[in-house]
């Protein structure tokens, strides 16, 4: 006998920028179960673009990164 098919889970969005590719992008980032650190270490990096770049929009140039490493 086979065991039943194991029910996908759908990610929630981020509650910042609701968004699921960030949320996604926080659980690999994610090690031991830590998201709020996960989640430190992400929302930190983009405050960091934020002021260098002098950009108000960073989900723009983090889907843009995400998009050329694909």
């Amino acid at each position: 006998m086979r065991r039943r098919k194991a029910q996908e889970k759908e990610i929630l969005p981020d509650p910042k920028f609701n968004s699921k590719v960030v949320a996604k992008f926080i659980n690999m980032v994610m090690v031991e179960g830590k998201k709020s650190i996960a989640e430190k270490m992400v929302y930190g990096a983009f405050d960091i673009l934020k002021k260098q770049l002098n950009e108000p929009d960073v989900l723009k140039i983090f889907h843009k990164a995400i998009d050329n490493a694909r």
